[in-house]
């Protein structure tokens, strides 16, 4: 009898893992029904063609305005919506972000991230975040912003400051969209993303898993942003967070191995992403994280909060990190091509 072969079989080359825009949601649903052996041998292939698979590039998020979102984002807790809500605040004062910078480049920090709850930001709102994003490359750090919704002149101004990367998830599949969110649409986001990209901006653009969607929901979304004419340079997965209040609060739990499957085959589609294991890791066992690092993750958030939710301490990454002889990245840097 011969043996199953297997992609191990085959040299495998930067041919082996093209950068694609034509998947089908059929072609990324056969990656998740393959054995996971296989799959994540065909994950690391792509990983290392592309990346050094023991580095992980870090990175701080800092809510610079909390609550009062008029959005209805059912997974989220700064809705002004949903029964219990975070109370609104103003946006936060330069000086203030600029010294939580200074914190989060000792830490070791390469990208510093601001996320304000707003369906879009007021022009003078826009030029205090530009501010911001002046003061924080004058640290050395990258920059990267989540505002919400916008137009293409604010794009244009946000990259005058010198804005580095911007935040837009998709959230989920556009067939599961609307049990999600209903302020917003699907082609919004998309319209967002095409101006950010418009104005010379990098994308960060992933998803949130675990909100009653389904394997080919999961499918769906990989497709749409491995189709988009240009792959994000980060693409974020994070694990729902359910938090009392919001509509997802007993969403059902999504298994770990799926959760796995989805990391594998989102770098399998967009090998030269940075693929960031996101919000939820205080919900994931060290070993789920170890298996999320094998699959293909090169890239965390390090701190005590993501926006109003925990994240896990810096000491219990750097104990896992030492566990795995995996290093942090001193600077961020393009996938080797």
């Amino acid at each position: 009898m011969l043996a199953h072969k297997t992609l191990s079989d085959d040299l495998i080359t930067e041919e082996t893992f093209p950068i694609r825009h034509d998947w089908t949601k059929e072609e990324v649903s056969a990656l998740f029904a393959l054995p996971l052996p296989e799959l994540m041998f065909k994950a690391q292939s792509a990983h290392r063609i592309y990346f050094d698979p023991t580095k992980i590039q870090v990175s701080t998020l800092l809510s610079i305005k909390s609550g009062g979102c008029p959005e209805d984002c059912a997974y989220c807790p700064q809705s002004a919506r949903h029964e219990e809500k975070i109370k609104a605040d103003r946006l936060m004062a330069v000086d203030k972000v600029l010294e939580k910078a200074r914190e989060a480049k000792a830490e070791g920090a390469t990208r510093f991230c601001m996320g304000a709850a707003w369906r879009s930001p007021k022009d003078h709102d826009l030029e205090t975040v530009c501010a911001m994003i002046e003061g924080v490359k004058e640290l050395g750090l990258e920059t990267c912003v989540t505002l919400g919704m916008l137009n293409l002149e604010q794009t244009l101004k946000l990259k005058k400051a010198g804005l580095d990367y911007y935040n837009h998830n998709l959230d989920t599949s556009e067939e599961h969209y609307e049990k999600i969110i209903s302020t917003r649409t699907y082609q919004d986001r998309l319209d967002t993303l095409a101006f950010v990209r418009e104005a010379g901006i990098k994308v960060c653009c992933g998803g949130i898993l675990g909100m009653n969607e389904d394997e080919i929901d999961r499918a769906s979304m990989i497709k749409s942003l491995a189709n988009l004419p240009k792959h994000p340079e980060s693409v974020p997965i994070n694990l729902l967070i359910r938090v009392k209040g919001t509509p997802l609060e007993d969403a059902e739990t999504i298994d770990p191995l799926d959760f796995v499957r989805t990391i594998a085959v989102t770098r399998i589609v967009m090998p030269q992403s940075y693929v960031r294991l996101a919000a939820g890791r205080t919900e994931m066992s060290p070993e789920m994280q170890t298996l999320c690092y094998l699959a293909g993750v090169n890239s965390i958030f390090l701190g005590q909060r993501l926006l109003t939710c925990p994240n896990p301490e810096k000491s219990s990454d750097l104990t896992l990190f030492n566990k795995l002889g995996l290093r942090i990245a001193d600077k961020m840097v393009e996938a080797s091509a």
